[in-house]
């Protein structure tokens, strides 16, 4: 188990959406000891498989308090969302530096392939909520930002030009 380093934007490979997981093998759950590993190590909730430089639609995600309680997810995708949103200020390590307030549905139903290879269905609220569907909008090729106007978007992305 190994943090990974993370590929910075504009890298091709983040704009690309994840090819599915077949199966859930042991080189699978190794590449995701490796991401829980890179997500303890930025620090942070979540992380999709793409912002490591694989193409695979594989993501963890930890909001607890006392870490330790990773969702593994192999092809997650949201069932269902709530009508009430929750504004969050959310942020990439492909982007670091900057943030934007970005407002996600406060409740979802997600759907994922679990380590031991089932399918699940899981309900999430609030930031773990918040980081399936930023991780989703990864393996989709999306990053945070493109959920903002053009406008907020390019001031971003200015601001970390500047930065970085």
């Amino acid at each position: 188990m190994t943090a990974r380093p993370i590929l910075r934007w504009p890298h091709p490979v983040l704009r690309r959406p994840a090819a599915p997981v077949a199966a859930v093998t042991d080189e699978i759950r190794r590449h995701w000891d490796d991401m829980i590993d890179t997500m303890e190590a930025m620090p942070g909730v979540g992380l999709a498989a793409p912002q490591i430089g694989l193409g695979l639609r594989l993501a963890v995600v930890d909001a607890s308090e006392a870490r330790g309680q990773a969702i593994r997810m192999a092809n997650p995708e949201i069932l269902h969302a709530s009508v009430e949103l929750r504004p969050h200020e959310e942020a990439s390590p492909c982007l670091p530096g900057v943030s934007a307030r970005i407002a996600r549905p406060r409740a979802v139903t997600v759907r994922f392939v679990n380590a031991e290879g089932e399918t699940e269905d899981r309900d999430l609220v609030l930031l773990w909520a918040t980081s399936v569907q930023h991780q989703v909008d990864h393996l989709d090729g999306r990053m945070y930002f493109d959920r903002l106007g053009r406008v907020k978007r390019d001031m971003l992305l200015r601001r970390a030009r500047k930065q970085g």
